[in-house]
């Protein structure tokens, strides 16, 4: 799975059901480029179409269970990878290194005007 697949299934994973608007909004990205991303996911069967739950025009798009297990395995795959690449760490250099990728995050985050931790929505 390429990495805007599973940013995009992780999002919608986490969140819950969003709009086109809201995805390209979360991104920073344009709306025709996350049409073309979640458009291929909808081809794998991994999200799918449904009317807003709360009444709005737009529809959602929410990840299937297929995606969720395609997500899954992914993720799964990434960690072992990542887990890997750090086995000759030391636990005091991952922990350190997690604290400034961390600070890192959060200063990209605050300079970007967005807060941090973000808020998540409960997935319905």
């Amino acid at each position: 799975m390429d990495r805007s697949g599973y940013l995009l299934l992780s999002r919608l994973d986490a969140e819950g059901a969003m709009s086109i608007g809201q995805l390209a909004d979360a991104f920073q990205l344009d709306v025709s480029t996350v049409n073309r991303q979640t458009g291929a996911l909808l081809r794998a069967g991994l999200v799918e179409r449904i009317p807003d739950p709360d009444g709005g025009l737009a529809r959602k798009l929410r990840i299937t269970s297929q995606g969720a297990d395609r997500m899954a395995a992914e993720r799964t795959c990434r960690q072992t990878g990542l887990s890997r690449l750090l086995e000759s760490w030391t636990p005091e250099d991952v922990i350190r290194f997690e604290d400034v990728l961390t600070r890192f995050n959060r200063e990209v985050e605050r300079q970007e005007g967005r807060a941090w931790p973000r808020e998540t929505h409960d997935a319905e």
